[in-house]
């Protein structure tokens, strides 16, 4: 694979602000139509990962190339072909859709604003409401003016902080059926999510805490490196059940999930041995695939295991 197919190609991106460091020796790969689902708790680094991505902050450390231009000495360059989302919803609301698409539109110096309004209100079916007001919209339609905007300059790659934050279910199950029809005609995205359910529907996952990648590829390889075993059960007075089982060697997890527990460990011979005194007949055991919340659980308790070791 040449470095022509990566939309992203990065290695060890380092990002510090006095003591602290932001990003440490971050390496990552994106394959151009692809979408990469970016996760990691408040203050991990994603957001400031991003922002070198597209040239909004400088790199202390790093090299690698983003759309094929030098990540660090053509960051001006590579501005211009990026569409950046931000966490929080930034455009005027006292400006109608049209208009603050047409400020966007001028910001990035294009020539026939109105050809490309028209064309991104029609994209993301804004045309019906091109007059209302920004302040007036709901989430899942302010939502969708945002993603106009960072489309407007017709960017290869996308890159969305946390962009369905706030916004109800049916409005995320929408925004992400565009996100993929739009990497089915060849953009890339790289999105920072805190939804389980929205990094299932990513190509691949990159996990970050406290500045460092602990784990990335596919839902499928990301679960198997983990070497997780879970086991689930049905039974009486669950809650109870869990914080007895949180106390047992080799127990990591004991989660309640509505008519279920979840028990997880690292070790399948100690979670087996924690749980054998409990296998009686009030309780029905069955080990299960763990699911990616299981993962990043266990993969942040490990982190911070190491940082105190």
């Amino acid at each position: 694979m040449t470095a022509e197919d990566f939309a992203i190609d990065v290695r060890g991106m380092t990002k510090r602000f006095g003591d602290l460091i932001a990003v440490n020796h971050v390496d990552l790969q994106v394959r151009a139509g692809e979408i990469c689902g970016f996760l990691g708790p408040n203050g991990s680094g994603k957001t400031t990962f991003i922002r070198m991505l597209c040239g909004l902050l400088r790199a202390d450390e790093g090299s690698g190339t983003c759309l094929g231009r030098d990540v660090i000495m053509e960051s001006e360059t590579i501005k211009r072909q990026v569409g950046y989302m931000t966490q929080r919803f930034s455009f005027y609301e006292d400006l109608s859709i049209a208009e603050n698409l047409d400020f966007v539109a001028r910001m990035y110096s294009m020539k026939d604003r109105g050809s490309a309004v028209g064309e991104s209100l029609d994209r993301l079916g804004l045309a019906g409401r091109r007059n209302q007001l920004a302040g007036e919209l709901s989430g899942g339609w302010k939502q969708r003016l945002a993603l106009a905007a960072c489309m407007i300059h017709q960017p290869k790659l996308l890159l969305l902080d946390e962009p369905t934050a706030g916004v109800d279910p049916k409005a995320r199950r929408e925004f992400w059926e565009e996100i993929h029809e739009l990497a089915g005609k060849g953009l890339t995205f790289l999105i920072a999510t805190h939804y389980m359910d929205e990094a299932e529907r990513c190509h691949r996952l990159a996990f970050i805490l406290n500045g460092t990648m602990l784990t990335q590829g596919t839902v499928a390889e990301v679960i198997t490196q983990a070497h997780l075993t879970t086991w689930s059960v049905r039974g009486p007075d669950l809650l109870r059940f869990a914080g007895q089982l949180r106390q047992r060697p080799g127990v990591e997890q004991a989660v309640v999930f509505g008519s279920t527990l979840r028990v997880s460990g690292a070790e399948a011979s100690a979670v087996e041995e924690a749980i054998a005194p409990f296998r009686t007949e009030h309780y029905e055991w069955r080990e299960v695939d763990p699911g990616l919340e299981d993962v990043f659980i266990h993969l942040m308790g490990r982190a911070e295991k190491e940082v105190l070791s």
